[in-house]
């Protein structure tokens, strides 16, 4: 018997939902080391990034310092990464990335 997976319904919901350019940049605070930020951003919260500058030291295994990513995603993936970085009280900040095109 097949049955029906409730994740499909899901992904074919956020298919339609718009999408915005954003620069996110993040502070490690040792909190987070930052292989493992990355990762979590990718598989756990299945956003796709771009890391632009980073510039993170390692002191006894902690990560410090900044990183900035770019991320293309619509409102409700993002306000769950939000939430995560929230939780996890690493600052951020985000800047919606606008780009001219020129005729």
């Amino acid at each position: 018997m097949i049955t029906p997976n409730p994740g499909l319904q899901v992904l074919q919901n956020k298919i339609n939902l718009p999408k915005k350019e954003l620069l996110l940049e993040i502070e490690l605070n040792g909190k987070m080391k930052f292989e493992h930020l990355m990762n979590t951003i990718y598989n756990q919260l299945g956003i796709c990034h771009r890391v632009l500058s980073a510039n993170v030291e390692y002191v006894n295994g902690y990560s410090f310092g900044s990183v900035q990513l770019y991320i293309n995603v619509n409102s409700e993936d993002f306000q769950q990464l939000e939430f995560y970085l929230n939780k996890n009280k690493l600052i951020n900040t985000t800047v919606e990335y606008t780009c001219r095109t020129y005729f």
